[in-house]
């Protein structure tokens, strides 16, 4: 397995897909009910590999993904060699908290008043992993993806576009 197993509750979200997935490996409902009860490896074989292809084809769309802690936002772009990351601390008596749902527009304001109880940085590093299973670590970490990197492209342009 090269990512994890879906949950139930992912499963449940995704029962089309996953019906589709088990009829193009003509398993059929009955036959379905049946391995999950006589052979519930090869059910759970089947459950793993449905779940490879889910992350896989999420994965390779992701783009963005963020970070967010009440005073410190970490923001990530995935690039074909190597993520770049920028990222802005507060001081933790600046009146900004970056998991309320601010739009990028709110918390930039929000950082430019902080003024000087801002601090940003940057780094970078060539994927030392395949770049999805780069993407997805971040994800069990707590990173979230980010459509439209619009968090990302604020920092960048604070920062002054380094």
């Amino acid at each position: 397995m090269k990512y994890r197993r879906l949950r139930n509750d992912e499963l449940e979200e995704l029962e089309k897909e996953f019906i589709t997935f088990l009829a193009s490996n003509t398993v059929t409902g009955p036959d379905w009910e049946k391995l999950k009860a006589n052979e519930p490896e090869k059910a759970e074989k089947l459950i793993e590999l449905f779940s490879d292809i889910v992350f896989d084809k999420i994965l390779d769309k992701v783009e963005y993904l963020e970070y967010k802690t009440p005073k410190d936002l970490k923001t990530f772009r995935f690039e074909s060699d190597k993520i770049v990351m920028l990222g802005v601390n507060v001081d933790e008596h600046a009146p900004v908290d970056f998991t309320r749902g601010d739009s990028p527009e709110q918390m930039s304001g929000q950082m430019i008043m902080s003024g000087k109880k801002m601090k940003m940085y940057r780094g970078e590093k060539a994927y030392r992993k395949d770049r999805k299973q780069e993407v997805f670590d971040l994800m069990e970490s707590g990173a979230l993806i980010s459509k439209d990197g619009q968090m990302f492209k604020v920092l960048e342009e604070l920062a002054g576009g380094q």
